[in-house]
């Protein structure tokens, strides 16, 4: 029985350095018309499970580093805007013969702000004039005949309801005379030209804008779980970017209706002082007292 172990070891030895030997040796070519032969390989060593190196962790990032600003608590970013803020446009079709405010210019309430060629409403103005006096003329020669019996009651209605009708010719062309001029409806500035003068314009078209900057106010859009502790009257400081300044405002009033995207609520503040420096479209942080 020994003898038979020697023997197979002696085989598998030689198996093995048989195998190494192939594994060494390049392979011949094959003859012509035959298929080559792969070499072999000896096989690979396959590691234990408990061997295998476990998968490395992703690394999440603080918030800190996101780039995403934590504002603290009772903080908001504010926007200054103007309350009595409008786009003046033209009421009809016609040539500008006058701008006399530009960029930047003052102006009190009634002020002229833009003045039209108006020779042609002017014209229709002395028309429905004469038509008036015409209607009334004849409406008293109608009653004098009828005092006479000369004229029926038909006549007679007939006459007063064309006075009445002139009548309302001539106050529409006073009316539409009006719109030859543009008076500010409030103390402003000009912020932006729209046209110029002696250029025709068409109805409805913007002639400038203007704004009022007593009438400054900030605008907030603060989450909607604040509306637990906010309420009107809340004090607040606002710093303006633009200017570096703070300045005092309250809660005015707050919106009706949240945003249900971003889960806010627009809020209006009033500045107890309105600040001389500040102009509409300057943004700043809002910062409100006792919040929690």
């Amino acid at each position: 029985m020994y003898r038979v172990f020697a023997r197979w070891t002696a085989v598998a030895t030689l198996g093995l350095s048989a195998a190494a030997v192939l594994a060494q040796t390049p392979p011949r070519p094959a003859p012509p018309g035959q298929v080559q032969p792969l070499p072999l390989r000896p096989p690979r060593a396959i590691a234990p499970a408990d061997s295998v190196a476990a998968p490395t962790a992703i690394p999440v990032p603080a918030p800190a580093t996101l780039g995403v600003p934590i504002a603290g608590p009772g903080e908001v970013r504010a926007l200054v805007v103007a309350e009595m803020e409008a786009t003046i446009s033209s009421q009809f079709a016609g040539r500008l013969i006058s701008m006399p405010k530009q960029v930047g210019d003052s102006f009190k309430q009634g002020e002229l702000l833009a003045a039209f060629d108006c020779s042609e409403r002017q014209a229709t103005v002395k028309v429905a004039q004469a038509e008036l006096l015409s209607a009334r003329e004849t409406h008293l020669a109608r009653l004098k005949l009828q005092s006479l019996g000369a004229a029926s009651d038909l006549d007679v209605t007939v006459a007063a309801a064309a006075a009445a009708k002139a009548r309302s010719q001539l106050e529409l062309a006073r009316t539409q005379e009006q719109y030859c001029v543009v008076h500010a409806p409030y103390p402003g500035k000009v912020v932006r030209m729209r046209a110029k003068a002696f250029e025709s314009v068409n109805l409805g078209q913007p002639l400038l804008e203007i704004v009022n900057p007593a009438s400054l106010r900030a605008q907030l859009f603060v989450p909607s779980a604040w509306l637990r502790w906010l309420k009107p009257g809340a004090n607040f400081t606002l710093t303006v970017d633009e200017t570096g300044s703070s300045y005092r405002a309250k809660i005015a009033k707050i919106s009706s209706r949240i945003d249900g995207s971003s889960q806010t609520v627009e809020v209006t503040g009033r500045f107890d002082r309105v600040p001389v420096n500040v102009l509409p479209g300057m943004i700043g942080k809002a910062v409100f007292d006792g919040a929690r």
